[in-house]
């Protein structure tokens, strides 16, 4: 079993923010795998199929970004899976948009949702795709950039982002996290 957590903010106004690139990157994995049905529950929307033989949840927290990890503990509480198979997608402001960066552990780099999941899960040992959103100009305030929408001439990037994050995904359901970083980091 794998489970993938995009990270994001829930509501309409957010929908096409940079920090809601995690959820993006869920819903290109669902189109493809036709995961089209989702439940609210465990403090989010769940989305569970087959894909390559492997059980696969989708999880998107409706908890905001800044408490994830509410989310990520319910689910884990619910549904009682090993923490090793947990994926977090979400966005990186260290990473270029059009790429990705995958690690299996480490600090939450000042990002409040993966702080958050540190909290409820007592480790910072759980699989990330880190989806690039680039760093703002100096000067320009932080909560501004990542609750802002891409620009028009950065949608091309954006999407080669989604598809590389969901082809992780993808890959990592038959692969080692390991083969995946492998094959994807700098991708």
């Amino acid at each position: 079993m794998k489970w993938f957590v995009g990270l994001g903010n829930p509501g309409k106004e957010y929908a096409d923010t940079r920090h809601n690139i995690g959820w993006m990157a869920l819903d290109e994995a669902a189109a493809r795998w036709g995961m089209t049905s989702a439940q609210q529950k465990c403090k989010g929307v769940v989305a569970e199929g087959r894909v390559d033989g492997e059980k696969v949840y989708l999880i998107k927290p409706l908890t905001y970004m800044n408490l994830s990890g509410e989310c990520v503990r319910a689910f884990l509480d619910f549904y009682k899976p090993d923490p090793a198979d947990l994926v977090v997608v979400y966005d990186d402001m260290d990473t270029e948009l059009g790429s990705i960066r995958l690690r299996m552990k480490g600090s939450p780099g000042g990002h409040n949702g993966i702080k958050s999941i540190i909290a409820h899960l007592g480790t910072d040992e759980f699989h990330r795709i880190r989806m690039g959103i680039s760093r703002p100009a100096p000067g320009t305030n932080i909560s501004n950039y990542v609750l802002s929408t891409f620009r028009k001439e950065e949608q091309e990037a954006l999407q080669t982002t989604v598809k590389k994050a969901a082809d992780a995904m993808q890959f990592c359901l038959t692969n080692s996290f390991e083969k995946t970083m492998a094959k994807f980091n700098g991708a």
